[in-house]
């Protein structure tokens, strides 16, 4: 894992694993971890980029349903410090910004006053958290606004057909709103041009690895018990693998840092490809050196594998890679 970086994660990193570990799959747990622990987090670019992201590896590890919950947590107070607006304390927060074909959420602004009608697709634990920052149609743009959702005009609907075995309990459904009064946050068109949004992106790829890195300790533990050269191959591999993640984790947070990034979208593009890529390797060595047993009778590790498969997924794969390319091309 992020082992040498971790000597500059915060003191209470281990105890947060602790914690995250005995929560399992339960999302009261997991929220009441993000309420203690998102706030503490080093806020991107701040000059500890890479102490965050080793935190969110290090609950990756032990439990990617916390690491789910708490990244978007965090991601949300990240934006709005990144705004410079503040947020009530011990709230929770999610980040929901999909679109989809059929679904259509608009803000109107009526004597100074703000509010989000329609309906937005893909929020997860919509019914959960107490509060989002939600993209909205205005005008010919798109713009973020906060919005408390414990209100009679906000309704999280259950998600159809939710047959996920993976992430399980992180069900993402539609939120219909109706006349909802918000808050805008940022100006329009604000939310996707921020260096933040692919700061947040590659706080993501932070959870996968620490995922892969929790693959990676079975691997290694079953070459250690059954010596031999394809065992020691299969170590290898995903050693390699995570190397590789490690080192575009750790140049991305310097960059950041140093303010050093000129084109953040391309720098996401990259190390989210990279992680993601790696997360795949670790995945099929893992597959090829364990066999069915794992998978079948423990259940920490079966889980493991279902989440970090559908987390993953989050990466647009062959799209992402090609649109990394589209933007050297163009120079």
């Amino acid at each position: 894992m992020l082992d040498d970086e971790l000597t500059a994660a915060p003191d209470w990193t281990s105890e947060f694993a602790d914690s995250a570990a005995k929560a399992g799959e339960d999302i009261p747990s997991a929220l009441r971890l993000a309420a203690v622990y998102g706030a503490r987090l080093p806020l991107p670019g701040d000059g500890a980029t890479l102490a965050r992201w080793a935190v969110l590896a290090s609950i990756g590890r032990v439990n990617l349903t916390v690491a789910r919950v708490v990244e978007a947590h965090a991601d949300a107070l990240a934006i709005l410090a990144e705004a410079g607006e503040t947020f009530r304390p011990g709230s929770t927060w999610g980040v929901f910004a999909a679109e989809a074909p059929g679904s259509r959420l608009d803000a109107a602004v009526d004597d100074g006053v703000v509010t989000l009608t329609g309906t937005k697709p893909w929020c997860s634990l919509g019914a959960d958290v107490d509060c989002a920052l939600v993209t909205a149609h205005i005008g010919s743009d798109r713009q973020l606004f906060q919005v408390e959702l414990k209100r009679p005009e906000v309704r999280a609907h259950p998600a159809q057909g939710w047959v996920a075995r993976g992430l399980r309990t992180v069900v993402s459904g539609p939120i219909e709103f109706d006349h909802a009064p918000a808050a805008p946050v940022g100006e329009p068109g604000w939310y996707l041009r921020r260096p933040g949004f692919a700061w947040g992106g590659i706080g993501v790829a932070a959870c996968w690895y620490g995922g892969a890195a929790g693959i990676t300790d079975a691997v290694v533990r079953a070459a250690a018990k059954r010596p031999g050269e394809l065992s020691a191959l299969h170590a290898g591999s995903v050693d390699l693998a995570l190397y590789s993640a490690r080192c575009a984790l750790r140049d991305a947070a310097a960059a950041i840092d140093a303010g050093s990034v000129d084109d953040p979208e391309s720098l996401a593009l990259r190390v989210r490809s990279i992680v993601a890529q790696s997360v795949e390797q670790v995945l099929h060595h893992a597959g090829h050196a364990l066999g069915p047993a794992p998978l079948a009778f423990d259940a920490t590790h079966a889980a493991r594998v279902a989440d970090l498969e559908l987390y993953v997924r989050q990466h647009h794969g062959e799209r992402d890679v090609a649109a990394l390319g589209e933007r050297l091309v163009q120079g």
